[in-house]
């Protein structure tokens, strides 16, 4: 059976539809041309390689903490999305719970565009979410996740490490902030995602230089703390990009079924709360 065949969760995507949701006036990039993928782009994306369910990620690009967006996609598909937002600091226990009840699983960090600093106050933010059984994702460059493990520790949630941890490539394995990201593994509340090569991965497509840091990933969290993802509709990437080659290309790194099962359906279904026999509607 082809890769394309296997029922599969793609664990970070973004929504970005302009026209019915325009960006915010004071973001700093807007997406535009193929950046941009609406909700029924993006399911006839997903039936056309046989992507059951997607966790949509609210892109700081565009909305910020504007979810709306976000939210109406979810609303609208039947039970196939679940989101992961974006909010302030400050967010109380009650929004959070509102949105939890509109299909959110977790609240996105990106100290790799903002900034460690400006995550300073979030512990209080990150215990808030442990204690509604949310995630906590982040994404983290270079050596950012030594100066941040010891806070997702500290917070007692489910941590979600966002497209590999994004190492330098030209560098070993043995960096310092990727020695971070095997090691937060041993906490048994970590899962990462197999995605985003495009954002770390030196001399690009075919991506060589990321396989052996997806595989030191895979032998340190094991089948069932990683996830795949897509990263689709491929935001500020330098080079073209398409679902069905990256597909491919771990399809090549996992050429166990079972393995691979485990982190494109069992260890999502798990995590993000999909009912593994739940049918897609018609």
């Amino acid at each position: 059976m082809s890769i394309f065949d296997e029922d599969k969760i793609d664990c970070h995507n973004h929504i970005l539809d302009p026209r019915r949701f325009p960006y915010a006036a004071d973001t700093a990039y807007r997406p535009s041309g193929q950046e941009m993928g609406t909700r029924m782009q993006h399911e006839a994306v997903m039936d056309a390689y046989g992507i059951r369910h997607a966790l949509i990620v609210e892109p700081n690009s565009g909305y910020g903490p504007d979810n709306r967006c976000l939210l109406d996609a979810i609303a609208q598909s039947q039970g196939r999305f679940k989101g992961m937002a974006v909010v302030a600091n400050n967010c109380s226990t009650e929004q959070l719970q509102v949105l939890k009840d509109q299909g959110i699983v977790g609240i996105a960090f990106n100290p790799s565009l903002l900034g460690l600093d400006y995550y300073a106050d979030a512990l209080p933010l990150m215990r808030r979410l442990a204690a509604l059984d949310m995630l906590v994702q982040v994404q983290v460059h270079q050596d950012q996740m030594c100066a941040l493990a010891p806070m997702l520790l500290d917070s007692g949630a489910q941590l979600l490490v966002d497209h590999c941890g994004r190492p330098d490539s030209t560098q070993a394995p043995s960096q310092s902030g990727f020695a971070a990201v095997l090691a937060l593994a041993r906490c048994g509340r970590a899962t990462v995602k197999l995605s985003g090569l495009q954002k770390f991965c030196d001399g690009g497509w075919p991506f060589a230089a990321a396989r052996p840091f997806v595989q030191a990933l895979l032998d340190a969290y094991g089948p069932e703390h990683c996830v795949w993802a897509s990263d689709w509709p491929f935001l500020k990437a330098s080079e073209r990009l398409d679902m069905g080659p990256l597909l491919r290309w771990f399809e090549q790194l996992l050429p166990d079924a079972r393995a691979r099962r485990q982190v494109f359906w069992h260890t999502p279904c798990r995590l993000l709360g999909f009912e593994a026999g739940a049918m897609v509607p018609a």
